[in-house]
């Protein structure tokens, strides 16, 4: 791995510690005479509020990444990203019908948003992908499973959109959840999604070999012995769990699954070995800024993360664009 991004994810991290609404607070105990050791107010804003939310951006930012590579391999389109099979708009579904049913006022209970609302969503991110996948007949033509995608997320983002609109209590809340945000991220949060990580990396890179016959085309990677029909699936699998677990967890980030691929591409190679785990690191160092400019822009307000990284990503793509017109 470049040794650049290593040392922008350690500074970015430090910095992910230090600001907040709160202002900035150095995280040394002799940054302040006025605490006592770490027992202090500051300490604990530092590592029950900001440490989990900075750990839990780059772990969703990680995610991301990882589903953009897989996803822009796997359907050989640079523009695809994890969001292409329905898994956001599922997700989104979800969380509206669980606020219609049970009023937005369930979001004052810690325990229902972190287990109920969180599991909702990560079950109607897997719906939507699983809707897609019976719309395409499975998942042997790509082509036939980018349209089903389109299709499953149009519907499902209009049916949430009449939530919306039934309910402005639930209208409210969603904002929170369309726009992307990791002020909610805990210590739960981030252990579900390095769990998840921790298990969708390690197929990822048991796969890349597949990854990289599949990019020479459907026919030739069968001539290699690719079993294409079984391998989509599993590599629509993975992507689908590593894209649910950000999405009940932040919401709708954009961009990020987008963009990390395309910034490291040319210190990965033409392998996805190498692409997948850069990525990811690239992801996560995309979120973990995101992050702390959402915090800090207009402070003590805060930015939906989201916001900040469709801005970052939209400006790169229009920079990439105008420096290759053709």
């Amino acid at each position: 791995m470049p040794f650049f991004i290593l040392l922008a994810l350690l500074l970015v991290a430090v910095l992910g510690l230090c600001v907040g609404s709160t202002g900035w607070y150095w995280p040394w105990p002799w940054a302040d005479a006025g605490l006592s050791g770490w027992s202090g107010s500051a300490a604990d804003i530092v590592w029950q509020i900001r440490a989990p939310r900075t750990l839990g951006a780059a772990l969703v930012g990680a995610l991301l990444g990882f589903g953009g590579a897989v996803a822009q391999g796997l359907f050989r389109n640079p523009l695809a990203e994890p969001y292409l099979l329905g898994s956001a708009s599922g997700a989104a579904l979800a969380v509206a019908v669980a606020l219609s049913v049970g009023g937005a006022s369930v979001l004052t209970t810690s325990a229902w948003w972190q287990v109920g609302l969180t599991g909702l969503a990560f079950v109607g991110a897997l719906a939507g992908v699983a809707l897609t996948l019976l719309l395409a007949r499975g998942a042997a033509h790509t082509m036939r499973l980018l349209l089903a995608g389109v299709v499953v997320s149009v519907v499902l983002s209009a049916m949430t959109q009449l939530l919306m609109v039934w309910s402005g209590e639930v209208w409210r809340v969603m904002q929170s959840f369309m726009l992307g945000s990791t002020a909610l991220l805990g210590w739960q949060a981030c252990a579900t999604m390095g769990l998840v990580l921790a298990v969708v990396l390690p197929l990822g890179m048991v796969m890349a070999r597949v990854l990289d016959a599949l990019s020479l085309g459907e026919y030739v990677a069968q001539t290699l012995g690719v079993p294409v029909r079984w391998a989509t699936m599993a590599l629509v699998s993975i992507m689908a769990l590593a894209t649910a677990a950000a999405v009940a967890q932040a919401g709708l980030v954009a961009f990020v699954g987008l963009v990390a691929p395309h910034l490291v591409r040319t210190y990965a190679g033409a392998g996805h070995v190498r692409l997948l785990a850069y990525s990811s690191a690239m992801g996560a160092l995309l979120m973990m800024v995101g992050d702390v400019l959402a915090r800090w822009l207009l402070a003590p307000q805060e930015l939906p993360v989201g916001v900040i990284t469709a801005v970052l990503g939209g400006v790169y793509l229009l920079f990439v664009l105008y420096r290759k017109p053709t």
